[in-house]
């Protein structure tokens, strides 16, 4: 028996970890609980009493230098295809906002990132992938088991254990982004600002939640595309780390404000242009180790919701004013637009505006999350499950529809006797 916990620090609890190095000796063991990649996600979607590690499954098989299709276990982690390919000139479809997630638990969460309004998430730009169920083995894709494909992507690992994948990555002539900030003094600035560059690729905005009154929202948006000059290099190790779990006290209203208030003004012009390398635009965090102890020895979680467009303004100036009004401002609060949804059964993005939010896990933080719950489903909006670790019941079946169909196919395959997780059975799964 193993201690586990998430990347949130909580819960903890005790799991028989078993680490096969192939595909073959996983169907050998016929093991059962859930799959787990780097320990990234945030809540307890990677957590049972029995899981299926994937570090030994990390190799890379083909690739196709003029498609761009890469073939690769699911152990492989982001960090390991950028350190790779972009010296031969690739980068990745989509990536989240750390480059330590294996390209299975990018496909169990269908990750999305900076660029979804224009294309996508991580899965709509897998080919196919391989996926075993006990002892058997099926290849997945849009056209072959469509139904265990669409199951599968944001699946959050309760149709089987992914093994291998086959996906697209992206032409690039840099590792640079042309990076452009922009003040926004408030949230309608801010949303404004977002459909004004739509058709830029990347873009992204810190929110300072705490702030009220005409500065409620306030921002920071940051647009990028990728530079058509500069080396093809690769990113370096972070040197800085945090060596144990800092006292939960230092975060506190006070603190938080302080921060938002440095963070807002560091830009004194209204715009500013930069070219930055990709490792600062996408993973600012990934150059601190173990940043998740800033939160103490209690831990995080990430609340992060959506709010279909045409209610964006509206409800995230409700969950704003619920904040401040709590006082429990969050430290990292990133907002992001959201093109079209996929097919994916229970794939997080819809059409609109996603708001992710951190708090220290405290005696009264649930509280504000059950009332930012009812804020959500008022507007018709959803949490992010790879993000969740308190999510009720039936919040998950009212926003996530399609979870019968999800449901009847793993019954179809037998999945639903061997794969679990302590967010399926909170969830209803």
């Amino acid at each position: 028996m193993k201690q586990l916990t998430s990347w949130g620090k909580y819960p903890v609890i005790d799991s028989e970890v078993y680490t096969p190095e192939s595909q073959q000796a996983l169907m050998n063991e016929k093991a059962h609980g859930i799959g787990r990649g780097l320990g990234r996600s945030y809540g307890d979607s990677a957590l049972s009493e029995r899981v299926i590690e994937s570090g030994g499954m990390n190799h890379f098989i083909a690739f196709d230098n003029v498609s761009g299709e890469l073939t690769c276990e699911a152990g492989v982690s982001l960090a390991d295809i950028l350190t790779v390919f972009v010296p031969k000139g690739w980068f990745l479809p989509v990536t989240p906002g750390t480059k330590f997630v294996t390209v299975g638990g990018a496909i169990a969460s269908d990750v999305h990132g900076k660029n979804h309004h224009v294309e996508g998430t991580f899965c709509n730009h897998v080919t196919s992938l391989t996926l075993v169920i006990g002892e058997q083995e099926f290849i997945c894709s849009r056209d072959k088991n469509s139904d265990l494909f669409f199951a599968t992507c944001g699946g959050m690992g309760l149709t089987g254990v992914i093994t291998r994948a086959s996906f697209i990555l992206k032409p690039i002539k840099s590792a640079f982004i042309k990076q452009q900030v922009i003040k926004a003094k408030n949230l309608s600035v801010v949303l404004e600002l977002f459909e004004r560059h739509h058709k830029t690729t990347y873009s992204v905005a810190w929110i300072d939640c705490l702030s009220t009154g005409e500065n409620l929202g306030r921002s920071l948006l940051m647009l990028g595309e990728h530079s058509e000059s500069g080396k093809l290099s690769t990113h370096r190790e972070g040197v800085l780390n945090i060596p144990f779990d800092l006292p939960s006290q230092l975060l506190n209203k006070y603190t938080v404000q302080i921060f938002n208030a440095a963070y807002s003004n560091k830009q004194v012009s209204e715009v500013v242009n930069t070219t930055v390398h990709y490792d600062s635009f996408f993973f600012p965090l990934d150059r601190i180790h173990n940043w998740n102890r800033m939160y103490g020895k209690q831990g995080f979680t990430q609340y992060q919701f959506v709010i279909p467009k045409s209610a964006g303004r509206e409800g995230l100036k409700e969950v704003l004013e619920a904040i401040a009004e709590s006082k429990q401002g969050s430290f990292l609060a990133v907002l992001k637009v959201f093109g079209q949804g996929n097919e994916n059964l229970l794939s997080f993005p819809m059409e609109g505006y996603t708001l992710a939010l951190d708090f220290k896990i405290t005696n009264v933080l649930f509280e504000l999350l059950d009332r930012l719950d009812v804020i959500v489903r008022k507007y018709g909006g959803r949490l992010y499950l790879s993000k969740d670790v308190r999510m009720p019941e039936d919040v998950f079946k009212v926003t996530y529809p399609q979870w019968k169909e999800f449901q009847k196919t793993r019954n179809r395959y037998g999945a639903d006797d061997l794969y679990h997780s302590l967010q399926s059975k909170r969830i209803g799964l």
